[in-house]
């Protein structure tokens, strides 16, 4: 451990974007690995689970280290355990069913570049918290993602399937949970730390997800998936989950939140570019234009928001 963290001292600057690669590359990762477990009869709620089943257990594990390390990490209040269940709940529970759904009906491109609209959404969600209305910079940015986002959506609609609207719509929705779960848990993590919250939080979301799987079946049919579909939640499990979280959460230690979220942009393009070679998907110029367009926006965003912190 101590040598690990001497080479990070030694070199901040590339391990942190390396690392932040690492972290942007294998999250957009998640939709070509879900596509692909949906060869297979799965559906989303089952395959929600079983991400969370075998990546509970490393998060526990590295929640179990952080406690053994940092003794005076401040108590859990009640408090403390309502706003990680909600978080849970929004944030994983709720944003992973929507996102593993949607993806039923549309590519994993137009997947990401709708979940990568996340901040415009967070910028609306606390522009209506405090009742007022968005800079112009920020309806502008806001703006462009979504006119970027309308000219995939309209070319994927002429290669796909007839329920485009629909798997776009739940993709939306997954969107708008992840943005108000990083609303509400951005006290949790500056006081509890990363990693506490999110191994509490993905306890809440397995529990959430059991639940609803054994009203409708029996949880057995969780381990009676095909070897295959384990294989690929595994990898989903462990390199698009647990490894970009720490990746992500070292990076910006190393070089900063608004390094890191700049770097975050060639998430889309490696989604696009896995979607077209893995899984054969559609790329027009058309599609070129409109990522270009929704990347131009959030990344305006992100650079405005940077410079006020």
């Amino acid at each position: 451990m101590s040598r690990t963290r001497s080479m990070l001292q030694q070199h901040p600057a590339a391990w942190g974007v390396g690392l932040a690669v690492v972290g942007a590359v294998f999250f957009s990762g998640k939709a070509i690995v879900i596509k692909l477990a949906y060869a297979y009869p799965v559906d989303g709620a089952t395959l929600v689970a079983m991400r969370m089943l075998l990546s509970l257990p490393l998060f526990m594990a590295a929640l179990a280290l952080d406690i053994w390390r940092n003794t005076t990490s401040p108590r859990l209040t009640a408090k403390d355990l309502g706003m990680i269940c909600v978080a849970g709940l929004l944030g994983y529970y709720m944003a992973s069913l929507f996102d593993f759904t949607g993806l039923q009906y549309i590519t994993a491109g137009l997947e990401r570049l709708i979940l990568f609209t996340y901040p415009s959404m967070v910028v609306l969600i606390g522009c209506a918290i405090k009742r007022h209305w968005p800079e112009p910079v920020q309806l502008a940015c806001m703006l462009i993602s979504y006119v970027g986002l309308a000219v995939v959506y309209s070319h994927e609609a002429a290669f796909t399937s007839e329920d485009t609207l629909l798997g776009s719509a739940l993709v939306l929705l997954s969107a708008l949970c992840y943005a108000s779960y990083l609303l509400i848990g951005e006290r949790l993590l500056m006081r509890l730390g990363t990693i506490r919250v999110t191994a509490l939080a993905t306890l809440v979301s397995a529990a959430a997800i059991l639940v609803q799987i054994s009203l409708r079946q029996p949880i057995s049919v969780i381990i009676e998936q095909p070897a295959a579909v384990w294989g690929w939640s595994l990898i989903n499990a462990v390199f698009c989950t647990f490894v970009p979280v720490f990746s992500v959460m070292t990076a910006m230690s190393l070089i900063g939140a608004s390094r890191v979220a700049q770097i975050g942009m060639i998430g889309p393009v490696s989604t696009l570019i896995l979607g077209t070679w893995i899984l054969k998907e559609p790329f027009t110029v058309w599609h070129a234009i409109g990522a270009s367009l929704v990347i131009a926006g959030v990344a305006t965003l992100n650079l405005k928001k940077a410079k006020k912190e």
